[in-house]
């Protein structure tokens, strides 16, 4: 039986366990990259571990978060990452460089290759033939500092493309195709690897907004084969070297396969508050849209913004509609420039933003109380926008061009146009300059770390108590995200202050959380989040972690846990519990106290975990999915405790 094209890249690098989907294995990292609102925390953990030098074969640290600066915060922490570049032997971009996606897969992407990135959209790499992933940043620091990464071996999923897309239809519907196939949740452990002759229609942008989406599903990664269009890509880059040819074997063997005829898909939509709550547009049409943003890390290439700029060009944005551009890349925004699309753009009414995440992440162009919101970008989780009662839709650069003009959602096939032809440029017009790379720093031993006010210290942990006596402190239900606990937007400049960003902890759900939380911490009890399933969706900012230990938080109870927050819990020492029986999650509410007699000896026996609840006079059985790896570093109080444990 032949192998997977995910088989071929990660079993030659598999460090710790063997090729047995399901189990735990550890991976060597080529590459790692972070942005500036998870980088500043993941370095001052690289610094811990007295590492002179990043043991990767490449590094990059981007700024492209929180570019606005607001305060001297944000600035404070551009000036602490371009210092700790310098020292460790990072190549850094600087703010307004581009998204470190669309960056990276411009300048430093490689057929392959194994990419560690601190954002959960690093899958956008399998669209260069990468494997890709998305984790929490103390895992990037540690594989930074040349260990492995630990991910239970995958599960791949052969997606089979046929046919090739209509006119108006374009790789965004894909992705929305695979969200209403697979649903945002139970795909934890899967990577998605994509085959069939349908590939040879998509570009490499293309195959990177379908990869960059599939973090919405909750896989591991997507993956697409390095075919002669990623070579054209690349010699579009002038980096026809890095190429190399990769497929599957013919008669690899896959956990299961689905069939997705291109021919017949037809432009949709995410509807508010989920990307995987997917409709046809047309279905939707004719609904009042105040605003629409064209950009991010999803759908902001070349081809993305010159399509649109076709649409619109000799046209005007309507009078009740604001319209907001954000190119992937300063690559993308001089090349646009060059050929016109720029001022199409401009004159229609668009109101450029430097490339950055933006808008994607809450960080300015909120829409207004209650707008409709039209967005090229991945998530429309409730909030996320900055605006609390928005109603956010995602969909493709041609529909939202479409919302431009009518000023209302609008199926871009009823236009009555004909559908614009754009070709790439066969040779982009390239600029490094805003990259500054390890060689340009003769003596890194000199460089001195520049550290603001605001820059704090990785949390300090403590060994996971012998018994566990605490207060359910709030009770949550399905598909809880990482913004629902670590808020995005302005209090993302708080990234590097633990103390200051927990109290933003559950700002949007309970604002009380952080207040009830700190006092049950200083009384000497522990606190315990209780949740539904898919625990711990979207983001992989670690925060979401750090910040309820940092509030005395010692286990999260819940029906099922997305992957990078589970990892995330385990790394700072807070246990994800699941539910034995689902239904258990009614004997429990908010202020109910739960004691856990013996936990400690149960998570290193491995025996069964009862939780009582004093309050009610009920138990229930739970189970810990952790390996015994990730057990051990739980009694340790995370990661870095284990860590120096095991010298």
């Amino acid at each position: 039986m032949g192998k997977s094209l995910t088989r071929k890249i990660l079993e030659p690098r598999i460090l710790k366990g063997s090729w047995e989907p399901g189990t735990e294995i550890g991976i060597r990292i080529d590459q790692t990259l972070t942005q500036d609102a998870t980088g500043t925390m993941a370095y001052l953990q690289f610094e811990t571990m007295g590492i002179p030098k990043v043991q990767t074969e490449l590094s990059v640290s981007y700024i492209d978060h929180n570019t606005l600066q607001v305060g001297f915060e944000n600035a404070d922490d551009h000036r602490y990452l371009a210092s700790v570049a310098r020292k460790y032997g990072l190549y850094l971009s600087r703010a307004g460089n581009g998204i470190c996606h669309q960056v990276h897969l411009e300048r430093f992407g490689k057929p392959g290759r194994t990419l560690l990135g601190s954002d959960s959209h690093t899958p956008t790499g399998g669209g260069i033939g990468m494997i890709a992933i998305g984790a929490g940043g103390l895992d990037v620091a540690m594989a930074m500092g040349g260990g492995p990464f630990y991910m239970s071996c995958p599960k791949v999923i052969q997606v089979k493309l046929k046919g090739a897309l209509q006119p108006w239809v374009s790789a965004k519907d894909v992705a929305l195709k695979m969200l209403e196939l697979f649903g945002t949740k139970g795909n934890v452990g899967c990577i998605m690897e994509y085959a069939g002759e349908g590939l040879k229609t998509l570009s490499v942008p293309e195959r990177a907004t379908i990869a960059n989406m599939g973090a919405e599903m909750g896989v591991t990664t997507s993956i697409f084969p390095s075919d002669e269009t990623t070579l054209a890509f690349l010699k579009s880059q002038g980096r026809e070297e890095a190429y190399a040819e990769l497929a599957a074997d013919a008669d690899a063997e896959y956990f299961k396969t689905v069939e997705i005829d291109l021919s017949e898909l037809e432009p949709l939509a995410a509807l508010p508050h989920s990307p995987g709550n997917i409709a046809r547009v047309r279905d939707i049409a004719g609904t009042p849209v105040q605003q629409v943003c064209l950009g991010s890390c999803t759908n902001s290439s070349y081809r993305d913004l010159a399509t649109a700029a076709k649409v619109l060009e000799d046209k005007v944005s309507h009078p009740d509609v604001s319209f907001v551009v954000t190119p992937g890349s300063k690559q993308v925004v001089r090349n646009i420039t060059k050929d016109g699309y720029y001022d199409m753009l401009v004159a229609a009414g668009g109101r450029f933003v430097e490339p950055c995440c933006g808008f994607c992440i809450g960080n300015g162009q909120s829409p207004n109380s209650g707008g409709v919101s039209l967005r090229t970008s991945n998530r429309n989780f409730e909030a996320r926008s900055g605006t609390q009662d928005a109603q956010v839709f995602l969909v493709s650069p041609e529909t939202a061009a479409a919302a431009v003009i009518t000023g209302r959602i609008t199926d871009p096939r009823d236009l009555g146009m004909a559908y614009p032809q754009v070709e790439a440029p066969a040779t982009f017009l390239v600029d490094d300059r805003m990259i500054i790379r390890p060689e340009e720093t003769p003596d890194p031993a000199a460089v001195e770390i520049q550290r603001g006010p605001n820059i704090g210290e990785p949390l300090k942990s403590e060994p996971y108590p012998a018994d566990l006596v605490g207060l359910a402190s709030i009770k949550l239900g399905d598909k809880i995200t990482t913004d629902h606990i670590a808020p995005a937007g302005s209090r993302m400049k708080f990234r590097s202050n633990i103390k200051a960003y927990a109290e933003f902890v559950f700002e949007n759900v309970d604002a009380d959380f952080s207040r009830r939380a700190s006092a049950s911490r200083d009384a000497g009890v522990h606190n315990i989040i209780v949740a539904g399933a898919s625990y711990g969706q979207g983001s992989s900012r670690e925060h979401a972690a750090i910040c309820p230990a940092f509030l005395g938080v010692k286990a999260v109870l819940a029906q099922s846990f997305e992957r990078i927050h589970a990892a995330n819990l385990v790394n700072f020492g807070i246990l994800p519990l699941i539910f034995k029986d689902e239904a258990d999650l009614a004997k429990v509410d908010a202020s109910d106290r739960l004691e856990i007699p013996g936990i400690r000896k149960a998570i290193a026996e491995g025996t069964a975990i009862i939780v009582q609840n004093r309050t009610k006079g009920t138990s229930f059985e739970v189970k810990v999915e952790l390996s015994e790896r990730q057990r051990a570093i739980v009694l340790a109080g995370g990661s870095l405790a284990h860590a120096k444990e095991s010298k």
